[in-house]
C-alpha cells in the first residue's frame, strides 16, 4: 500500500494517508506523480469541517473518477481528490452532500489528531491569516517542491509553459506582491467605486475561482473527453479566457493578465490537441493556486462570526 504524509512545520502537525490503489486509479496516480509539493494550506469556508489544498497534479483535471460517495457520510479521516486539484481532508461534520471520489485513508492512529489540525487550519484561513504551507510528499521520500511542465511540440508554447510552471510553483507557498496588495485595498487603476475595497476584492475572487474551475478546466476536459473539434476548442479559449482575465488584470493581478494575454497569441501556434491540453493545464494549475490565496488573504474579520438579514426594500402584497 502506498502511502503519503501531509507536514504542516509551523503548527507542528502531520499525518499519512493511506492511499487505495483499487478504485479511483485516475486519480491516484496523477497525485502520486506530482510528489514532492509544497502548497498553500486552506480549510472549507462553506461545506464543513473538511480541510482542502491545491495539488499541482495536472492529470486530475480530466481524470474520471470511477467510485464516487456522498461524502457527508464517509468517515473522518477519509481523503478525496477532485477536478479542480483539491486533495481533501475530512475530519468532521459536512453540510454539503455533494458525491465526491474518495482516494484513501488517515492512518486510523492519527485520525484522532484531525479536528485539532482542522481547528488551527481555520484559524490560519479564517481568523488570525498567518498561512499554513503543506509539504507532501510519499512516505519515506524525499522532502521538495515543483511543478511539472507539460510537454509541446511548438516552441512559444513550450517556452510559455515553462514560465507559467515557475510562476506556479512561486505562487504555491508564496502570494505574489500583486496579491498582497489587492487585498491591503491598493488598486494603481483606481478600481474600487468610491474609495471601497470589500466590492472589488469580492469581485476578484468571484472572477479567480470560475476562471481556474470552469474555463481552464472545462477546456481541458473537453479536449480530453470529447470529440470537440480543436478549432472549435481555441475558439471557445479565445471567447472564456480573455474577459475575465483582463478585468483582473485592471484589479491588479497584472501578471495573470499579461501571461494570458501570451496564451491567446499563442494560440495561433497550437496545432495538435496535445499541446492545447498542455497550454490549458499548465494554466488551469497555475490559477488556482491564485484562488486559493485570494481566500487565504481575504479580510474575514470584516464580518465577524454572524450576520444577520435586514431587509431594506417594502414588497407590496401582489408582488
Amino acid at each position: 500500500m502506498r502511502q503519503i504524509e501531509i507536514a504542516w512545520e509551523s503548527i507542528g502537525a502531520k499525518i499519512r494517508i493511506n492511499l487505495d490503489d483499487t478504485r479511483n486509479a485516475e486519480l491516484v496516480e496523477p497525485l502520486w506523480a506530482s510528489l514532492p509539493y509544497r502548497t498553500l494550506q486552506g480549510h472549507a469556508l462553506v461545506a464543513g469541517d473538511c480541510f482542502y489544498q491545491v495539488a499541482p497534479a495536472h492529470d486530475l483535471l480530466h481524470a474520471v473518477a470511477d467510485h464516487r460517495v456522498d461524502r457527508q457520510i464517509q468517515p473522518n479521516g477519509t481523503v478525496f481528490c477532485s477536478a479542480v486539484q483539491h486533495l481533501t481532508v475530512k475530519y468532521g461534520e459536512l453540510t454539503e452532500p455533494m458525491p465526491a471520489a474518495p482516494i484513501g485513508m488517515v492512518v486510523p492512529e492519527d485520525v484522532d489528531s484531525l479536528p485539532k489540525i482542522g481547528q488551527m487550519i481555520w484559524d490560519a484561513v479564517h481568523g488570525n491569516g498567518a498561512p499554513v504551507i503543506a509539504q507532501v510528499r510519499r512516505v519515506e521520500g524525499p522532502a521538495g517542491h515543483g511543478v511539472r511542465l507539460l510537454p509541446a511540440q511548438a516552441g512559444r508554447v513550450g517556452e510559455l509553459i515553462a514560465r507559467i510552471a515557475a510562476e506556479t510553483e512561486r505562487v504555491l507557498v508564496d502570494p505574489t506582491d500583486e496579491l498582497v496588495d489587492v487585498h491591503a485595498g491598493r488598486f494603481p487603476s483606481g478600481a474600487g467605486t468610491k474609495g471601497s475595497v470589500l466590492t472589488t476584492l469580492v469581485a476578484v475572487n468571484g472572477e479567480t475561482r470560475p476562471l481556474g474551475y470552469v474555463s481552464y478546466t472545462g477546456l481541458v476536459r473537453a479536449a480530453r473527453l470529447t470529440d470537440i473539434t480543436l478549432a472549435s476548442l481555441i475558439d471557445m479559449a479565445r471567447i472564456l479566457l480573455v474577459k475575465p482575465t483582463e478585468f483582473l488584470g485592471y484589479c491588479g493581478l497584472n501578471t495573470l493578465w499579461e501571461i494570458t494575454e501570451d496564451v491567446v497569441a499563442a494560440l495561433d501556434d497550437i496545432t495538435t490537441r496535445e499541446d492545447f491540453l498542455a497550454l490549458m493545464g499548465q494554466m488551469a494549475t497555475y490559477v488556482n493556486a491564485l484562488g486559493a490565496w485570494n481566500l487565504q488573504l481575504f479580510p474575514w474579520d470584516l464580518a465577524g462570526d454572524t450576520w444577520t438579514y435586514r431587509p431594506t426594500v417594502n414588497r407590496s402584497a401582489n408582488v
